[in-house]
């Protein structure tokens, strides 16, 4: 756990000037992130009454109407996305690897019982070592029905991730806020359902309409993730679009290694002695799933960070600084400049308005967290 400065941070380029993150949407500025400012912007009176690009639809319906072509998007062409085929199916590898183990451990019975006809017929002795063959765990393949999620009674037989028509837009399971996705932040297979892909570059990137998580409140917002970043900042998941944001989950070098963090912000413009911060030194996270859990408890004001259901510490907060803006996946504010741009997978995206127990995190890793919390959002289940 640590408290202090915010670290060093790869700045991303500013969108060109005309462009905003507001409404409506237009092709995108050269180098940008959003949208130009078309009579308005994020947070200021728009000069006519448009539709919000983000916001699904009570009945399910996107805007605008599938028959038109989406401004500033290219439709996804399905599962042939550029450098999806580098991230992990982790449903997958984990066939893979339990095939394989069977493999081993059939050769390997099959080569002790020659090895005891033969001892056998030249009157010898021997012990019989148990075991699977010797596999190595270190290279075991990671299994996603060791770790079940808690069931989704509102998903549809057939899950779709996207909002219908529009390939750009995440669909929310539980609330009616779309995310919608940069060119770089891509939807890709997973098994038989999906994940975001980011590229590591100022265009990885998603984006609600409006903030999702009330940091006067408690709450608590998970998401699995699959870093290929070998270095550097790389954020999952933050809030805020103004100069800071109010608070961000991701990697970020400690002690000059890569480290799981949770940090929130305190005071306006980012002052780095308002910030606290609990990282989880000392593990392995390049190229590793790994599922993140991030609380904060409004009344005893304090914020956690759990990895793959244990709790990896705790710290004191004042109130989190509501920073202006929406909920943003693969990239952060600071300072205002966009910094941590995502490289690797992310799925299994949900906000709660409750703070979990230690217990609760340990039992939603293992599937068992009875009764069951309802999310008040969630993009790309599993």
């Amino acid at each position: 756990m640590t408290d202090g400065t915010n670290p060093p941070s790869s700045p991303q380029p500013e969108p060109a000037p005309g462009s905003g993150y507001g409404f409506p949407p237009g092709p995108p500025a050269q180098n940008g992130y959003g949208y130009p400012v078309g009579g308005g912007g994020y947070g200021y009176p728009q000069s006519e009454q448009q539709p919000n690009p983000y916001q699904q639809e009570a009945d399910g319906g996107q805007w605008p109407p599938a028959t038109q072509a989406q401004p500033g998007f290219t439709r996804l062409a399905g599962p042939d996305i550029p450098g999806a085929s580098q991230q992990p199916d982790w449903e997958a590898m984990a066939e893979r690897s339990d095939a394989e183990r069977r493999k081993k451990k059939k050769l390997w019975v099959l080569g002790g019982t020659v090895t005891v006809l033969a001892l056998l017929a030249g009157g010898g002795t021997f012990f019989l070592l148990g075991g699977e063959g010797g596999e190595d765990g270190a290279n075991a393949q990671p299994s996603t029905s060791a770790a079940p999620e808690p069931e989704d009674s509102k998903s549809p037989s057939v899950y779709t991730a996207t909002v219908a028509g529009d390939d750009t837009l995440l669909r929310d399971s539980y609330g009616s806020m779309g995310i919608r996705l940069g060119t770089d932040l891509k939807v890709g297979p997973l098994g038989k359902r999906f994940q975001v892909v980011g590229r590591g570059n100022g265009n990885s990137w998603g984006q609600s309409a409006e903030p999702v998580v009330d940091v006067t409140k408690s709450f608590t917002i998970t998401a699995r993730a699959y870093s290929s970043a070998a270095k550097g900042s790389r954020i999952v998941m933050s809030q805020g679009d103004g100069e800071s944001f109010s608070f961000e989950l991701g990697v970020n070098e400690v002690n000059g290694k890569q480290a799981w963090i949770f940090r929130v912000q305190t005071g306006d413009k980012g002052a780095a002695a308002t910030t606290r911060t609990v990282a989880a030194e000392g593990l392995t996270i390049l190229k590793t799933p790994t599922l993140l859990m991030a609380t904060y408890d409004a009344e005893k004001k304090a914020i956690a960070l759990y990895v793959d259901g244990k709790k990896a510490g705790e710290t004191p907060v004042p109130p989190i600084w509501q920073a202006p803006g929406p909920l943003q996946l693969g990239r952060s504010k600071h300072h205002n400049i966009w910094t941590g741009p995502w490289q690797g997978a992310l799925h299994n995206i949900k906000v709660y308005n409750s703070a979990f127990t230690q217990e609760q995190a340990a039992g939603y890793k293992e599937g068992k967290l009875s009764p069951a919390p309802k999310p008040t959002h969630a993009w790309l289940l599993t």
